[in-house]
Order: C-alpha cells, then structure tokens, then sequence
C-alpha cells in the first residue's frame, strides 16, 4: 500500500543528538535487561547509566551513528514486515458473539518465544497467545489478545507454582506492536525481563492490552482498561488446558512505566472486579499515575511521541473526535503515530513542538488543562483516587526519572497510605527512565519471592 508523503514538519530526519540518545537508550534497554536478567535478588547495578551528550561526540562519532541509525531503521522495516506476518490475523479478528463474562477465553494457539530477532535464543517454555473477553472503560465487553508462558522445569519452590500477571511498558498504538507477535519473533524489549521471571520458576501471562492486536485504537494510558485486561488474563489463563494456573494459583501483579500503571490499576481495581484471584502482591515501578505530570515532563522531549500514544488512546476510549482539538498537522502525526511502535516514536519524532499541532496553538500539557472535557478525561485516570489495594504493594522509582516524574510515585504511594494500604516505597538513583527500570529488577524478584514464601511484607507508610 503506497502512503501519503509526510508531512515536512512531521518527518524530521534524526538529529545526531536525538539519534545518540535515542540508539544507545533502546539498545541499553536490552543489554541493561539481560544483565538485570542474570542478577541474583539482592544484587543491584554498581555503574551509572549515562546517556551520550552533542558535546561529547566528535565528526566522525555523528557520522558513525547517522550510520546506525540508517542501518537501524532499515533493519526495524525489515523486521516490522516480519512482525506484522508472524499469525494469522484471523487469530484476532473478534468473534460474531463475544462471551458476556470477563476473563473467558475465547481461542489460543502455541506459538515460540524467542530472546532475539535472528531466532538463535529461542526459551524453553511452553508458549501460547490467547484471546479473551475484558471490559473496557466504558464497561464493554471486548476482545483482548495476550500471552501465557509456563517454565517447562518443576517448581522447586513450596506449594503451587506461582503466576505473575505481567503489564508491558509501551509498545506503541500499532496492531504489530503486540507483545503476542513481538514475543514469537525475539522482538519484545521486555522479552528478557520476562525471561528473568520464568527463570525464577513462574508461569507469566502478558497482556496486549485493548486494542493491540484486536480491533480498535489501543487505550494506552486508560486506567481501568489496561487494569481489567491484566486481571483478566489472569482469569483465562486458569482456562488454558495444561496451563497449571487455576483460580486457587497464588498470584502476582507486575510491570513498569505503562506496565506500572496497569498493576497499580489492577490492584486497586480487583477487590471489587476480580475478588476471586488469590493475589499476593504486586510490583509497580515508574508508576505514570498523574498523567498531567508526565505530560509536563515529556512534552517536547525525546518521548514526545508519547504523547501522542496517549492522545490517540485517550480521545478513543472517551470517543472524542480529534478534530476538535489538534490542526492538519496534528491529525497527521495522530494517524502516523496509530501505525507506530515505540522505536518508530523515538527515532522519527524525537523533541516535537506540540504547539504546531494543535488548533489552539498551545502546548498539549496546557491544552489538556484548558479544556474542561480533556482535563476531566485526564483526571480519571489518576491512580490512588479514592481507591486502594488490599494487597501489599511495592512502588519503585528513580529520583532520575526522566519520563515519569519521581513525584508521581512518591505521592501515589503516599495516597495509598492515606486510604490504609500496605505499601513499600522503592526509591532508586540511576540516570533515566531506563536506569530506573534496570535498577528495580532486583527489588522486583526478591519482592515477589518474599510474598510467595508468605513472609511479612514491609510497610513504609509510616515515613511517607
């Protein structure tokens, strides 16, 4: 299919400065991932994670890495024809009739896990893409895609083998972005992350979310549909012949950044949604749960595709039309940006000014606050509001976060505290978004083995 030429202000070459940053941060991820991977539960990183500065890079450095990044963006359209290849679409199409309970398995299929694109690594569980009925923010039943991975060595540990209900970080609005596809052609980033945890002896059920995959805008940033799709994997899960998981398995929540806010949403949302789970606990780290803050943050930024996602995701599962707030310019990026996964968003619109795509000319962080609608809509997706988990919870962050402010955790975890919650919060040092990602990996592993050991949690609310 041919597409319309881009837009001049919306197809900015990468600079040398957003390429050193956007590169090295994506392939850190993955590299920092399989480290963290590795390290025993009290291990933490010793080094700082630094990012390359224009200052520091020579002509000849630029021009190495204008090199990668042509080489990195072919190579990601080759793979992403790949990906978009990898099942049968029927595989997601919805179903004439959905099943009217949440959580009810609708098909699956085996599929492959692989650690790396070329399909040298390919992990020893047993792999299987589901599709299951959630229910969206609007309280509609929906089909959601998603994954569930069991380790093929016996549980060592006491009792049941554990499940961990696992939230992605972002992935982007595009149907190939899927963590289902990604995981079966070694193109996942939190393929190792995952690993790590099916190494530790858990079955881990991912989720796509609403929209990935399946029919639909994907509601990236919508609280309660990314909280009910990790709920109800859970529950179809227990569905999946040979899975292990039943409704009695002891279970956990996990997962970072946009992952983090789907557990955070999960726990807060399953003493009323989903009672029946037996769940432990749960991890949430990088917790975007005032999206206004990270809108202030990220607005013009690096990630400022981000933004964008959310938009998309927001205007859709409130069915706002986006013609009412963003110019020509503005539904153009919104259109290239539905087709996009996260690396696509770093490297072709790095640092946008979002006052150019907007009818009001202001910032989007300042129209999302203007507008009475947006800013309701915004409102309702902030976390601790009035609810809390009956679980004990960890909130882990980076004081060097540079997309989701420390902030943001801190005073959810303090919000939480105030409703009666159990909680621990996990304060970390490491440069960036990805440091802090790296550096709670540790604390994730030995969080979760303490509460399957059903050790005493800790609780930090008295110094928050």
């Amino acid at each position: 299919m041919t597409r319309t030429p881009r837009h001049p202000l919306l197809s900015p070459q990468p600079s040398p400065l957003a390429r050193a940053v956007a590169l090295p941060a994506v392939a850190l991820g993955l590299t920092a991932s399989l480290f963290a991977s590795a390290l025993p539960a009290t291990a933490a990183p010793t080094e700082p994670l630094s990012q390359p500065t224009a200052e520091a890079l020579s002509e000849s450095e630029e021009a190495a890495l204008e090199d990668v990044a042509e080489a990195e963006v072919q190579d990601r359209a080759e793979a992403m024809e790949e990906l978009a290849e990898t099942t049968d679409t029927d595989f997601y199409a919805t179903p004439a009739t959905l099943p009217g309970a949440p959580g009810t398995l609708i098909r699956s299929e085996a599929m492959d896990f692989y650690l790396d694109p070329v399909k040298l690594i390919r992990h020893s569980a047993t792999a299987t893409r589901i599709l299951y009925t959630s229910t969206n923010a609007a309280g509609d039943t929906v089909p959601v895609s998603g994954t569930v991975l069991a380790p093929t060595a016996a549980w060592k540990g006491q009792g049941e083998r554990p499940v961990i209900g696992y939230g992605v970080g972002t992935q982007g609005l595009a149907d190939r972005c899927a963590p289902s596809r990604a995981l079966s052609t070694g193109q996942e980033y939190e393929g190792l992350v995952i690993s790590s945890l099916l190494s530790q002896g858990y079955t881990v059920v991912v989720t796509d979310y609403e929209g990935l995959g399946t029919e639909g805008m994907h509601t990236y940033m919508v609280r309660e549909s990314q909280g009910h799709a990790v709920l109800d994997s859970l529950r179809a899960a227990a569905q999946l012949p040979d899975s292990g998981v039943t409704a009695e398995t002891p279970a956990a929540l996990a997962g970072y950044s946009q992952g983090g806010g789907a557990a955070a949403s999960a726990a807060e949302l399953a003493p009323g949604y989903a009672p029946e789970l037996n769940l432990k606990g749960a991890y949430a780290g990088a917790v975007p749960a005032d999206l206004f803050a990270v809108a202030d943050l990220i607005d013009g930024s690096l990630y400022s595709e981000f933004l964008q996602f959310a938009m998309g995701g927001q205007f859709a599962a409130a069915g706002l039309d986006p013609a009412t707030y963003l110019n020509e310019d503005g539904l153009e990026l919104l259109d290239e940006a539905s087709e996009n996964c996260t690396v696509d968003g770093l490297l072709e619109h790095p640092f946008l000014d979002s006052s150019d795509l907007t009818l009001t000319g202001q910032h989007l962080k300042d129209l999302v606050r203007s507008d009475a609608t947006l800013e309701a809509v915004i409102s309702e997706q902030r976390l601790g509001d009035g609810r809390a988990p009956e679980i004990p919870m960890v909130v882990s962050h980076s004081l060097l976060d540079d997309v989701v402010p420390y902030s943001t955790g801190r005073d959810l975890a303090s919000r939480w505290c105030d409703e009666g919650a159990t909680v621990s919060l996990d304060t970390t040092a490491l440069p960036t978004h990805i440091g802090g990602y790296v550096g709670g990996i540790p604390r994730m592993t030995a969080f979760l083995d303490a509460r399957f050991k059903g050790w005493t949690p800790l609780d930090a609310c008295w110094r928050l």
